[in-house]
This record gives C-alpha cells, sequence and structure tokens, in this order.
C-alpha cells in the first residue's frame, strides 16, 4: 500500500503541474492560486518520501499528517479555480478526486497507526 500510495502522490505532483502549465498565468488571482497547488500537491508526496525515512512511528504519523494537511489544501486550490471556471472543468475532477482517494488513504493509515499505539494507562 505504502508504494502505491507514493506512486499515486508523485503522478498526482506530475499530473496537476500539467494541469497547470496551460492556465493564463498572467491573471493575478491564477497566477496565486496556481503557486499554491503547486506547492501544496507536491509536498504531499514529499512528505510521504519523508516518513519512510522517521526515525519513530509518531514521526511517521506526522509526516502523513503534513501529507493529508497539503492534500486537503489542494483540494482547496482545485475547488476554487473550479468554481471561479478558470481551469477546464473535466479535468480538475479528475484531479480532485484523485486528491481525495490519497486523503482517504492517508486518514486510514493515521487511523490505522493511532489504533496500534498503546495507551498508558494513568495509576490512581
Amino acid at each position: 500500500m505504502k508504494y502505491k500510495l507514493k506512486q499515486r502522490a508523485y503522478y498526482l505532483a506530475i499530473n496537476t503541474i500539467k494541469y497547470v502549465a496551460i492556465l493564463d498565468r498572467k491573471d493575478t488571482s491564477v497566477d496565486v492560486i496556481v503557486r499554491q497547488l503547486i506547492r501544496s500537491s507536491t509536498s504531499i508526496g514529499a512528505n510521504i518520501i519523508e516518513a519512510q525515512a522517521a526515525s519513530s512511528k509518531k514521526d511517521f504519523a506526522n509526516f502523513f499528517r503534513y501529507a493529508l494537511k497539503s492534500a486537503n489544501e489542494s483540494k482547496y486550490w482545485l475547488m476554487l479555480l473550479n468554481d471561479l471556471q478558470k481551469a477546464n472543468r473535466v479535468q480538475t475532477t479528475i484531479l480532485l478526486t484523485e486528491t481525495n482517494e490519497i486523503s482517504k488513504m492517508l486518514g486510514a493509515s493515521l487511523r490505522t497507526l493511532s489504533a496500534s499505539r498503546p495507551t498508558i494507562k494513568k495509576q490512581a
């Protein structure tokens, strides 16, 4: 699953970069959104890669949390482009769907990690 997630995040970044390459960057609002979208969408995969080199389960979970936050941010920027009608709706929907699926995978991984952590009971 980790490989599938890592690979999907990688291709999401590539497809997002290709998607924004055809947008009208002379429009100031589009340029600002595109910069943010590129930053957040490429951050997803980068944090997944960083998680693999984590020194502890806590570190691993933190990197996955950052990846999830970046995925959620990417969804925001994609929805803005879509609702402002600044990009192709079909391509935007495809990217949004993939970003949602990656978010779900990250969320499921985080739930599994938190369920596997032992709880420490306080002594009375």
